[in-house]
């Protein structure tokens, strides 16, 4: 018996992930290093950048770039040093984005506007970019996107932060077909309530009473950074080599309700 196979390990893969600064994302990164993966992370956030490239295993092996993923020519022109740096890509984690709390009767076009921009555009973009021939594996790989439970499921004052994650769920269905010549698989995650640093300050977590009915809803309680990550770690590796488009809820139980 083989007792050093691990279906899991990313040992010699190239996985970008954006929105890389802090959080999930910057977990994500952590996490992937210690599986053995080689790293290009993307944030706006230099500062914050060059914090998780502290905290990852093996920096020295790994790429960087503060970048406005709005600025789609320089994207363009990141990929293609990171390729010639790092190697071709094998995974790519699309988790940057952005989130609000806004009633419907008060959203305005430009609000609008800048959530898709932001949430849709740029991992559509981006990950049209990682897919070039020349700037993926020739072997295939796996794309994910992130959505949330606000992309499947209802909620007051969510609907604009849900019809984008929710466009990205319907955008993981057409590529999954799209790129299956090319043993690219395509799929998303759709985390519920995580205790990241930034929503630990937010009222609904900062709140002990607000927090307790939130936890509530949560069969299992709330999630940790590290659940998300490690739920891209199995979709990302050849353990899930025969899943390609569906959405994956790491949610603690919140949407079997």
């Amino acid at each position: 018996m083989d007792t050093l196979f691990n279906p899991f390990s990313l040992k010699d893969k190239v996985v970008v992930i954006s929105g890389a600064a802090s959080g999930i994302a910057r977990q994500c990164a952590i996490s992937c290093s210690k599986m053995g993966a080689r790293l290009i992370l993307l944030d706006l956030n230099g500062v914050g950048l060059a914090e998780t490239m502290k905290l990852v295993d093996s920096p020295e092996y790994h790429f960087y770039s503060c970048l406005n993923l709005l600025d789609y020519d320089k994207v363009s022109q990141v990929i293609k040093e990171a390729v010639n740096q790092v190697g071709k890509i094998n995974g790519l984690l699309n988790c940057a984005g952005i989130s609000t709390t806004n009633l419907f009767k008060i959203t305005k076009p430009e609000e609008l506007d800048k959530f898709f921009h932001v949430n849709v555009y740029t991992a559509y973009f981006l990950t049209q970019e990682c897919c070039r021939v020349g700037n993926w594996a020739k072997e295939g790989g796996s794309v994910v996107f992130f959505s949330s439970v606000a992309g499947n499921l209802g909620e007051i004052g969510k609907s604009t932060y849900g019809m984008t994650k929710a466009a990205l769920l319907n955008l993981s269905k057409h590529l999954a077909c799209e790129l299956a010549r090319r043993k690219i698989r395509v799929n998303s995650i759709s985390p519920g309530a995580i205790c990241t640093p930034i929503n630990m300050n937010l009222p609904h977590m900062k709140d002990p009473e607000k927090r307790a009915v939130l936890e509530a809803q949560h069969l299992l309680g709330l999630g940790e950074i590290s659940d998300v990550a490690n739920a891209c770690i199995f979709l990302l590796s050849d353990a899930s080599r025969w899943v390609t488009g569906t959405n994956l809820f790491v949610d603690g139980g919140y949407s079997v309700k």
